[in-house]
Formats: structure tokens, C-alpha cells, sequence
């Protein structure tokens, strides 16, 4: 009888050991999973295209955030929705734990970089600084500037330059350059069509891109927000009366490389598309890539008198009606210069 109760115990007892040590197994790799990776800092961590269960493996041994690999088959056998990983540029954080990691992975959310590019920035200093970008793909550098501008649906006779709407711009890794450029482009198109539609009379442009030559323009003659209606109202002036625009940051953009931080007088009578001491009317493209506000100014300038300006000394400048008036204004800015060396 005795016998007979042993038997039957002891198929209960090898069950019973087997839940426990199942469930001693099943614990372990619940705590495998929420322990924290191996990280001291930030990590941009890639998951290539392809990359199976075991090449994950081997990426996060290889990268040394987790040591032993041995328990993560049996995590995505009991869990199986963190092994369904995407490809992906992801960003590990410092404290994340390997189940947090795995569900970054599996949510397919692939981490933003982001690119600023300021008003009044040239078409050269964007390529510097889409080369400099990380995780970018370049396409850009191989095209021709009319290849470019084809790809992006630049009219025939336009520049790249100013096309650009200034902006901070996301993206994720794979992204190519000139994927961002359309995105700016077409920003740009739609600020300025919405602008062109809505500028105000009797403006002496023939058409939008004419307006952005003019906004561009401003946007290299001055920062200061309530100046550049007024800025926008002295060339409009000219431009109206025939008189010369007279602007130095078209003839800096002329110069090109030969622009040393100084204009010499040589400069002003050395004829160039962009010598606007020379030349009548506007420059033939751009200057540089201006913001909404210059934009905005040149369709919508200060109604005023003024057909000249001049730096204060303080950061803004002094707007004048006539010759007279100017060259006081101009005697006044080269004094208080000699005041402040």
C-alpha cells in the first residue's frame, strides 16, 4: 500500500519540480530582458537590411551590450514579438534595457537626425554642410549644378542658388542630399507662390523669381526685422526711378573666392553680373537663400521716400531721401568708426 502511495507521488513530484524549474528558467530570462544594456553613452546602433535573429545576435555581442547570448534565443522563442526587428539607424540611451532595446527595434521608429541651414547661407555653404552630415546618403556632389537643378524641377535659366527655403530639417539614415533639397525646394516654391500671390501693387518685378532675387538681396543687407521693409522700399525706389541698386552683397557674391572680407574701390568699377554699381536693374539670380521675412518684405515694402542707407555704427542703418542727406549720414557713420578704435 505504501508502495503503491510512493508511486503516486512521485509522478506529482517531478511535475512539480519540472514547473518550478521551468518557471525558474522563464524568470531568468524575464530578468535577462529587463536588465540594462551595457551602455555609458549614446549609441547610434545600425540593423542592417537581411539581419536574422542570430545577426542580431552577433551585432549586440559585438557592440558588448549584453555579454552572454546564450538566454536571447529562448527570449524571442517565449516572446516572440520582440524578434520581429526592422532594419533601422536606432538611438540607444544610457539606463535602456534589452527589452526596451528590442522594442525600439521591432517599432521600426528609426532615430531623427537634424540639419539647420540659416538665412542668408549660400548654395556653397549648404554643401558643406550636407557633406558633413552624418548617416547621409550623397548623391549631390556627383550631378552637374544643371543636372541638379533638373532633378529638382528648376526652370531652364534659374540658379540653384536661393531656391532653398532656410529651415532645420530631419531626417533618418539612408536619407540622400538631394531628397533633402527637394524638400527645401519645394518648401521654398510654395513660400514664394503663396507670397507672389498675395504682394502688394504696383511692385516692379515681372515675376516671383525676380522677387526673390530682390528678397535675397535683403536678407545679405540687413537682421534687423523692422528694417527690412524699409531696405526693401530703397531698392524698389530704384529700381522704379532707374537708378542703380548700388549694393555691396551683390558685389561680394560676384567676387566669389576673390572676396577677402574687404570691398576695394577697384571692386566697385570692375564689371561683373552681380556689380550692381554697374549694372542696371537686378542681379541676374539670387544671392542667397533668404528667410520668410526678407521675403515677405520685398512683397510687401515700406511705402517711403528713401533712396539710400547707411550703417549707424549700432547695428542698423540710417535711411536718407537724397545725396545730400546720405553723404552726411556716411561722414557720421566713418567718425564714429575712428570714435570706437
Amino acid at each position: 500500500m505504501k508502495l503503491k502511495k510512493r508511486i503516486l507521488i512521485l509522478p506529482g513530484l517531478i511535475i512539480a519540480i519540472a514547473v518550478i524549474v521551468f518557471f525558474s528558467f522563464v524568470k531568468k530570462i524575464e530578468n535577462f530582458a529587463d536588465q540594462d544594456i551595457n551602455l555609458n553613452q549614446e549609441l547610434i546602433f545600425t540593423v542592417p537590411a537581411g539581419t536574422g535573429r542570430t545577426g542580431l545576435e552577433t551585432l549586440l555581442i559585438q557592440q558588448k551590450l549584453i555579454e552572454d547570448n546564450r538566454l536571447l534565443p529562448w527570449l524571442f522563442r517565449l516572446q516572440p514579438e520582440l524578434a520581429k526587428f526592422k532594419a533601422g539607424t536606432y538611438r540607444l540611451q544610457k539606463g535602456m534595457s534589452l527589452r526596451a532595446v528590442l522594442q525600439l527595434f521591432a517599432s521600426g521608429k528609426e532615430t531623427q537626425f537634424t540639419i539647420r541651414f540659416v538665412e542668408g547661407s549660400r548654395l556653397s555653404d549648404w554643401s558643406k554642410i550636407l557633406q558633413n552630415a552624418p548617416y547621409l546618403k550623397h548623391e549631390a556632389e556627383s550631378k552637374t549644378a544643371q543636372e541638379l537643378a533638373d532633378a529638382l524641377g528648376i526652370k531652364e535659366g534659374e540658379s540653384l542658388e536661393g531656391w532653398f527655403y532656410p529651415d532645420t530639417y530631419m531626417y533618418t539614415a539612408g536619407t540622400s542630399d538631394v531628397e533633402l533639397l527637394k524638400r527645401a525646394h519645394n518648401k521654398m516654391k510654395t513660400v514664394l507662390e503663396q507670397e507672389w500671390k498675395n504682394r502688394g501693387t504696383s511692385l516692379p518685378y515681372k515675376n516671383a523669381y525676380e522677387m526673390l532675387i530682390m528678397a535675397s538681396i535683403i536678407e545679405k543687407e540687413t537682421a534687423i526685422e523692422s528694417e527690412r521693409t524699409k531696405v526693401a522700399s530703397v531698392f524698389l525706389n530704384r529700381l522704379r526711378l532707374k537708378m542703380r541698386l548700388q549694393t555691396d552683397p551683390t558685389v561680394i557674391y560676384g567676387l566669389g573666392d576673390k572676396y577677402t572680407g574687404t570691398i576695394f574701390r577697384s571692386n566697385l568699377t570692375t564689371l561683373t553680373p552681380y556689380n550692381t554699381y554697374m549694372i542696371d536693374g537686378l542681379p541676374p539670380t539670387p544671392i542667397a537663400m533668404p528667410g520668410l521675412a526678407s521675403i515677405k518684405a520685398a512683397a510687401h515694402p515700406a511705402v517711403t521716400e528713401y533712396l539710400y542707407f547707411v550703417a549707424n555704427g549700432d547695428g542698423g542703418h540710417t535711411f536718407t531721401t537724397n545725396l545730400v542727406a546720405h553723404n552726411k549720414a556716411v561722414t557720421l557713420y566713418r567718425q564714429k568708426l575712428k570714435q570706437d578704435k
